[in-house]
């Protein structure tokens, strides 16, 4: 089986969310669910000061879906959604 490479959208319930708590939750996630591996992470900016936080991570395709993945995300205190927006197979 191939690696996959995904990216989830993180949005937090509000400007004042702090994203680096986030972010630490999410990458234990990550690595619980996909392994210790590359990531990826940028802040988007969405309006009126909120941001979203994209997480790009390295899968084993065998894995399955990210999607449990991002349900358990959802569960991180200030989180209001997480959605895989971007699943792709990596060559090389």
């Amino acid at each position: 089986m191939a690696n996959v490479i995904a990216t989830i959208k993180i949005m937090p319930e509000s400007p004042e969310i702090d994203l680096d708590s986030i972010e630490e939750s999410a990458k234990k996630l990550i690595a619980e669910f996909a392994g210790e591996g590359e990531t990826k992470t940028e802040q988007e900016p969405i309006a009126f000061g909120l941001k979203a936080l994209k997480i790009t991570f390295v899968m084993d395709e065998a894995k399955g879906s990210p999607d449990p993945l991002a349900d358990k995300i959802k569960g991180i205190e200030g989180v209001n959604s997480a959605e895989v927006v971007d699943v792709r197979r990596a060559i090389g």
